[in-house]
């Protein structure tokens, strides 16, 4: 297909995350000095915002001791499985739904009533159906990632232009070839931007699993420091989890710009 229908340009905002900019990160740099500057001077000596420095000392302990590795690959670990898991479960039942009336009119009273359940709440329910180990939290950091990837799918088969369906049907298109070739890439712009959004759930609900049930973790480690009053551990934690979220939303851009080189971010105006 040689160019996108016109729901693509629709997905662009929302399925290309943006750019890290120089000028982004110059402005962070002066605020950090500028930080770094007000708690050196005395002009702030409260106990709730620790020095720049004083963070990144503790950062460089979690690092050398071991300890942040280990929970950053607990973190990767759940944050991959779950969107795998729920992401591919969504997007088959979302290419299925859209194609079916009779699958819509049969699953979309049940997805009305259980998306607007915030996915924290079913974490009891899966500890009880799969136990306290590590099957339930993957369950659910794997609901997270399902709904998002269902309705930007659906969403993205039935917004098809009917222009390219019909142009398929006229040149003797059969149904592997329409799926193939008209049905899949003009619904790939709205799957991506299921793809990121789901991604940013399932790393919300990981984080939100380790919090509550979990020993292991970034969630876990941000838990503990807040339980052990260590101000400095708690913002070298929550950097650390920003830092995952930026690479994250780079990686997702990184298969959007393979997966649809016509989604690519267009040059800011200056």
């Amino acid at each position: 297909m040689s160019a996108p229908n016109g729901s693509a340009q629709d997905a662009t905002p929302a399925a290309v995350p943006v750019r890290w900019s120089r000028r982004f990160f110059v402005v962070w740099l002066v605020l950090l000095v500028v930080w770094e500057g007000i708690i050196r001077a005395g002009w702030y000596t409260g106990l709730f915002l620790p020095a720049p420095s004083a963070i990144l000392s503790s950062l460089g302990g979690l690092i050398a001791d071991g300890t942040l590795a280990g929970h950053i690959t607990f973190t990767v670990i759940r944050i991959v499985m779950g969107l795998i898991g729920g992401a591919t479960l969504g997007l088959l039942l979302g290419l299925a739904m859209g194609m079916s009336k009779r699958l819509r009119r049969l699953f979309d009273p049940i997805v009305a009533a259980l998306h607007p359940i915030p996915r924290l709440a079913f974490f009891p329910l899966l500890i009880v159906v799969f136990g306290v180990g590590e099957m339930s939290k993957l369950a659910a950091v794997s609901l997270g990632a399902f709904f998002p990837m269902l309705l930007n799918t659906m969403a993205g088969v039935r917004g098809m232009n009917p222009v390219h369906l019909e142009l398929g049907r006229s040149y003797g298109a059969t149904r592997r070839q329409m799926f193939m070739h008209v049905l899949f890439p003009g619904s790939l712009p709205l799957m991506l931007t299921g793809l990121r959004l789901s991604s940013n759930v399932a790393f919300h609900a990981t984080i939100g699993v380790e919090m509550v049930g979990s020993r292991t973790g970034i969630g876990s480690l941000l838990w503990l420091s807040w339980q052990t009053f260590s101000i400095n551990q708690l913002y070298a934690t929550l950097t650390v989890i920003a830092a995952l979220g930026i690479g994250l939303a780079s990686l997702i851009r990184w298969i959007t710009v393979r997966g649809a080189p016509w989604l690519a971010e267009r040059p800011a105006i200056a």
